[in-house]
């Protein structure tokens, strides 16, 4: 399956560190070698570089890990193919327009038997995979229950989407990262882990290739930032693991839900 990847903080931040080590697990230390994505938010605006290359080889991959681009909010994604193939169109992060604001969404897992029921008909996949499409379902099941304008407090919002992730998940499974740029939400299928990282800031090392960040040297006392990833990145840390159906919501590195 694949692995997912997301930052939410309170100060625009890099990702370089846990970047890092999720492209190792592109090729190298784990099989996920059919293409990635990230996509950083600033301000209403978001950057998306996607590439179909294993993320230990792509050159792309490589610029994201040398220029750290700050953020408040990030979603990547490594990709082993079960559904579709291995083409630009068929790579995450996948993005939408509502309400005027750029909403991007991955996915890790596989559904099934799920024709009847995931027919959107305003919201059309670009590409072939179960993951598009299930986000596609989730925008237009959005809109028609809370209609065309933003509502003022987005929570119930939020829960709402989590109800239709507990009614995808009994196609199979469902870890999914959402933002709107502001808010982050990490739903659980069978693996997702995140940790949060506030003062007092100390050192933390990389599973999966050799580097270690001491965090109190890179940040002030007021940071906060969160990190999700499909498994713990660090093995220094104490991260946190949900369960099935499990969800968490972050706004700026702080958690809301």
């Amino acid at each position: 399956m694949c692995e997912l990847l997301a930052m939410s903080a309170n100060v625009p931040t890099d990702i370089v560190f846990s970047f890092t080590g999720l492209v190792e697990r592109g090729g190298v230390t784990g099989p996920h070698v059919d293409g990635w994505g990230i996509a950083f938010y600033e301000g209403k605006g978001n950057r998306i570089f996607k590439d179909v290359k294993p993320s230990c080889q792509s050159h792309i991959a490589s610029l994201i890990k040398s220029y750290p681009i700050k953020s408040v909010s990030v979603i990547s994604h490594i990709r082993q193919a079960n559904r579709g193939e291995v083409s630009l169109e068929n790579t995450h992060p996948f993005n939408r327009v509502l309400w005027g604001k750029n909403w991007t969404y991955a996915h890790n897992g596989q559904l099934s038997e799920y024709a009847s029921t995931l027919r959107p008909q305003r919201f059309m996949p670009v590409g072939e995979t179960d993951s598009e499409l299930a986000f596609c379902w989730i925008v237009e099941k959005v809109i028609e229950r809370f209609g065309e304008s933003e509502p003022e407090d987005l929570l119930p919002v939020f829960q709402y989407i989590a109800q239709l992730a507990d009614e995808l998940r009994k196609f199979g499974v469902f870890n999914m990262i959402l933002t709107d740029g502001r808010f982050l939400m990490a739903y659980c299928s069978n693996n997702l882990s995140y940790i949060t990282r506030k003062a007092p800031f100390g050192k933390a090392i990389l599973k999966d290739t050799d580097m270690t960040v001491d965090f109190d040297k890179e940040t002030t006392p007021n940071d906060v930032v969160t990190v999700i990833a499909t498994r713990p990145l660090t093995s220094n840390e104490e991260w946190n693991v949900l369960i099935e159906g499990e969800w968490r919501l972050f706004e700026l590195g702080e958690q809301r839900i």
